[in-house]
């Protein structure tokens, strides 16, 4: 008889920003041996993504294969887990009331008056098992965003509450992610936040099976035993969700503390952990042999999640090539300092919009170009590696891009024709995974060792095709276009050490096991 699926839910007390997406993460890695796993996760905001959204805001966008503008958990999802994950398991409260919105449009209420108790809550459950019927996973594990005593998350603990019912009470356990303090002068664990929050939970219907308490020491045995008295919940299911200084060790301390057999108990499933390999990729990071510095060139620099994804990726290149990677944040809303690119090994400038900081990194790239620094832009930084070769190899002079100034006299970098008629913001740029055939011969061909790549995309401007030949007539190679021969999705120089970049976002698909081809390539090059 086939198992029936099973789930677990993970929510957060106390406060925001404990991990909850990296304790999800962690969860299903070390289930992920013998069970096929999908991640849910539930936002408050109503917003139907966060795709509009300021990155100070919400930090990084993530960009699907699909196309879909996600939570930037969902990164953690794709790279600990080595899933590709769906739009459609990204819930936020903007959908939800859209989708209740439309079916009271269409009559489907038959008249009733429409509330939250049943009608948004059974909105959440039907598409919850709509997405387990599509994707007939064995284990959903389900993130519910926010801090509970939240308002904007209610709906969705409600929700989770009744499929104990729906699922059958063996099928599905919870568990709460809480802070235990060590206040200054005292140095002594605290479990106050921790049964508050849970009496928070329980005041919602839900009795948690597992707490794991976030903190800065291993949880002591008094205080597990403290925080098993007053949940309600066995000693050994009371977990220390250690501070660590690599998000990838969390595996191994979950390992430790002996979750997945806990799990496997409650759950009444098996699929032990195997992390060897993991285990040393880890050690790699902590004791690495080499290492380099690398200047980062944004305008999102003062947060750094911002750039989370570009920041993994030179984490899994640390972890195979054994090397730490130092990244020296410039702010380029005021890059008039040329001395700020001095003593660094490379040459990072991300995706972004608007003009602001845009000069600053053209100049970088020119002093990157000049001094044979290795290059990667991604993104906007190819762009602005287009504009300054134009300007300067070309002599191309004002040579920009219409979205910094729409009245440059020559517009290298354009708005794609098909997208000039849009006003909306929302979900109309060129989004989620797209095809490039490579030029064998070049650097990208031989870092990717195929003919055609897949990465994702999240822009609306382009290489203008009217400047395609004066570009490669001066030297620029494009390593990388779009089938159909349009698009311009890679670029060298391959008189240089290393200049390389990328209309695409390859940061989103790099994995922990399995790097992104450019970043190893641009770390490398670094190394030498």
């Amino acid at each position: 008889m086939q198992m029936p699926t099973k789930y677990i839910t993970v929510t957060g007390g106390v406060l925001s920003g404990l991990g909850k997406g990296i304790a999800v993460a962690s969860i299903g890695h070390l289930l992920s041996s013998r069970l096929k796993i999908i991640p849910i996760k539930c936002d408050g905001y109503l917003n139907v993504d966060p795709g509009t959204m300021n990155p100070f805001e919400h930090g990084e966008v993530f960009v699907l294969d699909d196309g879909a503008e996600v939570d930037m958990d969902f990164g953690h999802y794709e790279r600990f887990l080595g899933v590709t994950c769906k739009s459609r398991w990204n819930l936020t409260m903007g959908k939800v009331f859209n989708m209740v919105r439309k079916k009271e449009r269409k009559g489907d209420y038959l008249g009733k008056t429409v509330q939250y108790i049943p009608h948004v809550t059974d909105v959440i459950k039907n598409h919850i098992s709509e997405i387990v019927q599509e994707e007939k996973p064995d284990l959903v594990i389900i993130e519910i965003g926010g801090t509970v005593g939240d308002i904007e998350n209610e709906l969705f603990l409600e929700a989770v509450r009744q499929m104990k019912e729906d699922v059958g009470r063996d099928n599905i356990i919870y568990v709460h992610l809480t802070y235990v303090p060590v206040p200054y002068g005292v140095n002594e664990q605290k479990s106050k936040p921790t049964q508050q929050s849970v009496n928070l939970l329980k005041q919602r219907g839900i009795f948690p099976d597992i707490i794991i308490g976030r903190c800065p020491d291993f949880l002591t045995k008094e205080i597990k035993d403290k925080i098993s008295n007053f949940c309600d919940v066995n000693t050994d299911a009371v977990i220390t969700g250690l501070d660590v200084d690599d998000i990838y060790e969390m595996p191994i301390i979950f390992e430790q503390e002996g979750l997945p057999e806990i799990i496997h108990k409650k759950l009444n499933i098996y699929s032990p952990p195997d992390l060897r390999k993991w285990k040393k990729l880890v050690e790699n990071i902590r004791n690495p042999d080499r290492q380099i510095t690398v200047a980062m060139c944004g305008k999102y620099t003062k947060l750094e999640d911002s750039y989370a994804s570009i920041i993994e990726s030179f984490n899994h290149c640390s972890a195979h090539l054994s090397c730490k990677i130092d990244l020296k944040w410039v702010e380029t809303t005021d890059l008039k300092d040329t001395s700020l690119l001095d003593g660094v090994d490379g040459l990072v400038v991300p995706g972004g919009f608007g003009s602001r900081g845009t000069e600053g990194k053209i100049e970088a790239i020119r002093l990157a170009r000049e001094r044979d620094i290795p290059f990667l832009g991604l993104c906007l930084g190819l762009q602005l590696a287009v504009i300054e070769f134009a300007r300067n190899l070309c002599n191309l002079t004002g040579a920009n891009s219409t979205e910094m100034d729409p009245d440059t006299p020559y517009p290298v970098i354009d708005i794609l024709p098909e997208q000039k008629e849009i006003t909306e913001k929302g979900g109309t740029m060129r989004l989620g995974a797209y095809p490039a055939a490579l030029r064998e011969g070049t650097v990208v061909h031989s870092l990717y060792r195929s003919n055609e790549v897949s990465e994702r995309h999240r822009h609306r401007y382009e290489v203008n095709p009217d400047y395609h030949l004066i570009l490669q007539e001066k030297g620029m190679v494009f390593s990388g276009i779009s089938p159909d021969r349009r698009l311009v999705e890679f670029i060298e120089l391959p008189q240089l050490k290393f200049f390389a970049a990328t209309q695409a976002h390859p940061e989103l698909k790099s994995r922990m096991e399995n790097p992104a081809p450019l970043f190893y390539g641009f770390v490398k090059a670094c190394l030498s």
